[in-house]
């Protein structure tokens, strides 16, 4: 490791603890490492540009965080609720149960696991304790643990920043992503029944089935947003990028015309907020632009795969061990930094080592999914926090539950490669 580069590494982490966001603290410290080594200073600014302009697939961030924002500003969420609850609300832990299979409608939408949580998961939280049929606490975590689902199944802005990072297909990774989701899904599901058994949640009245169609019907042209957007790609009648234009055009038409949910005033709003949520997370990408060149320059990825492979390391123990850092990590960083920033790190070694990059790229998004929401600092934590008033304690006392049903799954994933990988097959996927 070079003089300049440990400078560079000690300016981001020193910036950063003292609260400087991330994005900001790697650019300073690419500065001091282009300053430092003799270097105009101008690459910084210069590569961020570079990596931008060429990475046209990043378009389909700010659209997907604008289609979300759209489909949580109107009486759509209240749709798909009450479709969620004439399924599943009458058995026992059916608001719990409506949380899961709300998040798995909803992540069809949005791609965000903020989006769900601040959005159908302060909705959910408000019935699951009012009148206290269930805790406070016990409401907030399955909602937070729930919401992780909404960037494993397609669309998800994950996704698009691995496929950018590993050169991966994004059409095979959102379809790599649906039986995973499922998967977290089963599990949210299993543990809300057997606490809500142990605890003796209230069970909902079940919905009058003469009523069930009628709640179909209009929840339909709002479920019809997943399908839309698969058809399009797999169709080959848009690009992933086109497809996410499309989706948000969608979410407007449902939102304006069909509902009728949006003022234009509401509409303004949240395309300003989209706006900011875009930049913010634009910062975090150009900063692992930059990052990433660094890295490249120093010839790092390639020293660490020459390591690994030295050490005769079997594919298994090292995704063990890679997941397993991706988990302490997001304790501490947030999904988008382990994408952009860490993950670029192993692509060499995975395809030293046989690894399929698909497979790994399935395995990081829902590690760092459950990142999310593992104290000391799962965003999706405050986030519920925020929205709802219920304390960090009520909900991290109710959470562990959750975080172990969900690692649980990731194992089955990392040891079950087949359960990721024969939807893509069916579709051509070649690994």
């Amino acid at each position: 490791m070079s003089f300049e580069l440990l400078l560079c590494l000690v300016t981001i982490f020193g910036l950063a603890g003292m609260g400087l966001p991330i994005g900001y603290a790697i650019m300073t410290g690419s500065i001091v490492y282009f300053g430092v080594g003799g270097m105009d200073m101008a690459l910084t600014g210069e590569k961020i540009i570079q990596g931008l302009y060429k990475s046209f697939v990043l378009l389909a961030v700010p659209l997907f965080i604008t289609a979300a924002n759209i489909m949580n500003g109107g009486s759509i969420t209240d749709r798909l609720l009450n479709f969620c609850i004439a399924v599943v609300g009458r058995f026992k832990g059916g608001l719990g149960h409506v949380n899961v299979v709300a998040s798995l409608i909803f992540s069809g939408m949005s791609g965000s696991a903020v989006a769900d949580a601040a959005g159908v998961g302060k909705l959910i939280i408000g019935m699951m304790t009012k009148d206290g049929r269930y805790k406070r606490g016990y409401a907030a975590a399955i909602t937070a643990a729930s919401a992780t689902i909404g960037p494993i199944i397609p669309p998800s802005i994950p996704m698009v920043l691995y496929s950018v990072v590993s050169n991966s297909s994004i059409g095979y990774l959102f379809l790599a992503g649906i039986m995973p989701g499922i998967i977290m899904g089963f599990v949210l599901m299993f543990m809300n029944a057997y606490l809500s058994s142990r605890r003796n949640f209230a069970t909902e009245d079940p919905v009058p089935l003469r009523e069930v169609p009628g709640i179909t019907v209009r929840a339909f042209p709002a479920l019809l947003m997943p399908a839309i957007l698969l058809f399009g790609i797999y169709g080959g009648i848009t690009t992933p990028t086109e497809a996410a234009a499309i989706a948000t055009l969608y979410a407007l038409f449902l939102a304006l015309l069909l509902y009728r949910a949006l003022s234009f005033k509401s509409l303004y709003e949240i395309l300003v907020d989209s706006a900011r949520s875009s930049a913010a997370v634009g910062v975090v990408i150009g900063g692992a632009f930059i990052l990433n060149y660094i890295v490249i320059s120093e010839n790092i990825p390639s020293y660490m795969s020459e390591f690994l492979i030295g050490l005769d390391v079997h594919p298994l123990i090292f995704l063990l061990v890679i997941n397993l850092l991706v988990l302490i990590l997001g304790c501490f960083l947030d999904a988008t930094t382990i994408i952009l920033v860490i993950v670029p790190l192993f692509i060499p070694v995975c395809k030293a080592l046989g690894i399929d990059l698909i497979h790994f790229g399935v395995l990081v998004v829902v590690n760092s999914m459950i990142g999310l929401i593992t104290p000391p600092y799962g965003i999706l934590l405050f986030v519920i926090n925020a929205v709802t008033g219920i304390s960090l304690k009520e909900i991290i006392s109710e959470i562990w539950m959750f975080i172990g049903v969900l690692i649980l799954a990731l194992i089955v994933m990392m040891l079950f490669p087949e359960l990721i990988l024969w939807l893509p097959e069916i579709f051509g996927y070649k690994g």
